[in-house]
């Protein structure tokens, strides 16, 4: 699960910064902020399955 989570949230940031190469468009905020929210929501996923010093998740 987090090798997955990790490569979302990799591949989430390689488009976002691939589209500051794109024109300034609706298209292109609406791109943004979907990119925005899945770096986001996999942060959080990544963070809420974070182990502990003892290896054990939190939660």
């Amino acid at each position: 699960m987090k090798v997955l989570l990790w490569l979302v949230l990799l591949g989430a940031i390689a488009g976002n910064v691939s589209l500051n190469l794109m024109e300034d468009s609706g298209l292109h905020i609406a791109l943004s902020v979907v990119s925005g929210v899945i770096v986001l929501a996999s942060g959080a996923g990544l963070w809420m399955l974070r182990g502990g010093r003892d290896g054990e998740a939190h939660g």
